[in-house]
């Protein structure tokens, strides 16, 4: 990204600035995501002073090197991407590059590295509930996301409340973690599409999210509102696999129910355009970000009444208990009830339009400019 005069007040000297930029490659989600937004709204900067480099361990695609046109981009070939990739390769690379700072968007960073690091930890799962993973898959990620919050010159999150997790269970100051909330999309400037009786749901499939409960609420629902239907978008990523087809066959929806692993931005865009209610049922993630995109479209989040929840989303969403009837209750006053629909739907966008990505990645930056010249 060119050298311009920098607009963030401090020294303008250009940094080489290295990023961890494996998650772009395949289908973007969660940190993919995060991470695109940061690179769109830094890309788009006609100020940005400083040399970005993207290290990816396979040749990208044309659509990004495209996208990112003003990054260079540094492959570090690895048979997978994984802890070995960025233990040895990365750094190795972010040395060759003579970097001043590497930014890691996805929980851990390289142990043994020749310039300051920042990272981003989403959330603390593993720690939180170490039920949800295998025992190797736990202790490998509590291990490397302790030892890297510990060499980290600063610590990114999303929230005030995982912030403070962050801090007790990592035993770091308070002083190296600062919580950077999440940007919803920007409204659309399409005129508003026709609202469908669809209950939406967006984001990987984890024990934590409570599909069951969802699919057995949705049949209590279907049965006083028979053109609804329950649409599913996210991979199956639990532990102990969930099928939420076979899930619904169970409870004689599996026609009123739709699963779709992976959806590409436009499609998913056009589906939050057209569903009425989305539903998150979460009782852990470090922000939450899918139902705040929903409210930036205007779709009301039904999710559980957690501590992050009420922090990302305010009076904006509808807090329930992990209760079936619970759950049924509220979805489907907002599926029937247009004048309740029509009052949260506009105090969803108005939540999601005081949170800005281009706010997201100023903060990101300073940070990251702070650590590179302490």
């Amino acid at each position: 990204m060119p050298s311009s005069t920098s607009g963030s007040g401090m020294d303008d000297r250009r940094l080489r600035l290295a990023v961890d930029a494996r998650e772009l490659l395949g289908q973007r989600t969660g940190v993919g995501r995060y991470l695109t937004e940061l690179l769109d709204v830094w890309q788009a900067d006609p100020g940005w002073p400083h040399r970005v480099t993207l290290v990816v361990p396979a040749p990208p695609p044309a659509d990004l090197t495209t996208r990112y046109s003003r990054a260079a981009w540094e492959v570090e070939p690895a048979g997978t991407a994984g802890t070995w990739w960025e233990q040895a390769r990365l750094p190795r690379a972010v040395r060759r590059l003579g970097a001043d700072v590497l930014f890691c968007p996805a929980y851990t960073g390289p142990l043994r590295l020749s310039c300051p690091m920042v990272i981003t930890i989403h959330d603390l799962s593993y720690f939180a509930h170490p039920e949800w993973f295998s025992w190797r898959e736990g202790t490998r990620r509590r291990w490397l996301t302790r030892a890297a919050a510990g060499r980290a010159a600063a610590i990114l999150t999303d929230a005030d409340v995982t912030a403070a997790e962050i801090v007790e269970r990592l035993d770091v100051s308070r002083a190296r973690v600062q919580a950077v909330p999440l940007g919803a999309p920007a409204p659309s400037r399409q005129g508003a599409a026709r609202r469908e009786p669809i209950v939406l749901y967006v984001g990987s499939l984890f024990e934590r999210r409570r599909l069951p409960d969802l699919v057995q609420a949705f049949a209590a629902i279907a049965v006083d509102h028979p053109a609804a239907r329950l649409v599913l978008v996210g991979q199956d990523r639990s532990r102990r696999g969930i099928d939420p087809i076979a899930l619904a066959g169970r409870h004689g929806i599996a026609t009123r129910v739709e699963w779709h692993p992976y959806l590409p931005e436009a499609d998913l865009a056009a589906l939050y355009a057209r569903a009425r209610v989305f539903a998150f049922l979460s009782e852990y993630e470090g922000f939450g970000l899918t139902p705040l995109e929903a409210m930036a479209a205007g779709v009301p989040p039904v999710v559980l009444d957690t501590p992050i929840a009420r922090e990302v989303y305010g009076e904006a969403a509808t807090y329930v208990t992990a209760d079936s009837r619970a759950i049924a209750d509220a979805v489907g006053h907002l599926l029937g009830d247009d004048g309740r629909h029509a009052e949260l739907s506009a105090k969803a966008r108005r939540r999601a339009g005081a949170m800005s990505w281009v706010e997201t990645a100023r903060v990101t930056r300073t940070v990251i400019e702070k650590a590179a010249r302490p």
